[in-house]
């Protein structure tokens, strides 16, 4: 496949999958077929997730928020069966987490959401980081258990619990609950109370899901394989710390946090890949 495509060509077709453009659309605008695009953003993908997980280590993180988004494999969970679930399909989450300093994705894990998956992405996590870190996350159980098996005591750790229902207005279809309350605790440490907050890992979500067709609401363009899905994933965080220019820190996550000199074209992300 390397050896059919040109270097400009790959260029284009990472760059469209990276901007959130589908498969057939960068098929219909390079003249691709589209399972050797597919092929390519795999194999793409897959080279990202290592990349990263070489890169991100004794980072100086000091403010981290967590969350996890939904998304789902061949088909939602309510329609699959045990053997479907078995071959990867149905619910899927993505976790993630954010530097809210540099706004750095210092590590993610695509899975289930169980608390053994938590554990797994939170370790992943605690052994990134160089120092000390105040730690956000929402009021999901999980959280609780997996941070304390990861940082122990070495975590400024506080929860933000908000309270989902319906609003005045009553329930419209497709519309999202409205937050009926909404409460800070302090769970592990001495975390800057003011700080607590998960607001840049939701608009990370945002973003995440402007940016992977496989992500968004109400989509025609999901996944029909796991690994494809993990590729996406993989492809996109790498895109988002080291390509895109973050428009507040005028420079990309990487370069905020001292791990990139400066800002990565599509092509030397692939360069640093092969």
């Amino acid at each position: 496949m390397a050896n059919v495509l040109n270097t400009d060509k790959q260029i284009a077709i990472i760059g469209a999958l990276a901007e959130g453009s589908s498969i057939r659309s960068i098929e219909r605008i390079t003249g691709v077929h589209r399972d050797t695009i597919m092929r390519l953003g795999v194999r793409i993908g897959e080279g990202c997730a290592n990349l990263m997980d070489g890169v991100m280590v004794g980072l100086p993180c000091t403010r981290l928020e967590v969350d996890e988004i939904w998304g789902f494999v061949g088909k939602k969970e309510r329609n699959a069966t045990p053997e479907d679930q078995n071959e990867g399909l149905g619910s899927v989450w993505t976790w993630c987490a954010i530097d809210a300093d540099t706004k750095l994705v210092p590590a993610y894990k695509v899975g289930d959401r169980s608390t053994k998956a938590a554990t797994e992405f939170m370790q992943d996590l605690a052994k990134r980081m160089h120092n000390r870190v105040q730690l956000s996350t929402d009021g999901y159980s999980s959280y609780l258990q997996a941070v304390e098996r990861s940082f122990g005591q070495n975590v400024d750790y506080g929860r933000i619990v908000k309270v989902f229902g319906t609003m005045e207005f009553g329930e419209r279809r497709y519309s999202s609950e409205g937050i009926l309350s909404c409460e800070k605790f302090v769970q592990t440490g001495n975390p800057n109370f003011d700080l607590i907050s998960t607001s840049y890992v939701e608009r990370l979500n945002a973003t995440t899901r402007l940016h992977m067709r496989r992500m968004t609401r109400l989509t025609l363009a999901f996944s029909k394989k796991y690994e494809n899905f993990c590729a996406a994933v993989g492809l996109h965080f790498a895109y988002y710390n080291f390509v895109k220019k973050h428009s507040t820190l005028r420079c990309t996550p990487a370069q905020a946090a001292g791990i990139a000199n400066v800002k990565w074209s599509v092509g030397e992300l692939l360069e640093e890949i092969r």
